[in-house]
């Protein structure tokens, strides 16, 4: 049930068997004591987010970031509290042999417009 409840929220389920919701609690999040505002809920979030594509690699799994769903209609649907805030959807599983990357994921910019030194 909770996959058919994903995978009407975004077309980027890619039939996967399972879809991580990852998120942070706002409460718990770190809060620079220097300056009002500068939180860490979303990096550390996606810290770990990162960490699990390397370990699902490593155990020969295929896991993409979703970006594309509507967060706050996702938590309201999982009955999700307000102070959890939803960062990515992860799909997680066996790639199908012919799975390649969208296109948009194939193509590089150079290395000029994509960092600027200060």
């Amino acid at each position: 049930m909770s996959l058919k409840k994903l995978r009407s929220l975004t077309r980027c389920a890619y039939n996967a068997p399972t879809i991580l919701m990852i998120g942070y609690e706002e409460s718990e999040q770190y809060r620079n004591e220097m300056e009002e505002g500068i939180v860490s809920g979303q990096q550390d979030a996606s810290i770990v987010a990162s960490h699990m594509m390397l370990e699902a690699a490593e155990l020969g799994l295929g896991s993409v970031w979703v970006d594309g769903f509507p967060n706050t209609k996702t938590a309201e649907v999982f009955h999700l509290p307000k102070s959890v805030k939803l960062v990515c959807l992860m799909p997680l599983g066996y790639a199908a042999d012919d799975a390649k990357p969208a296109p948009m994921h194939e193509k590089y910019r150079p290395l000029e417009e994509m960092v600027k030194i200060l």
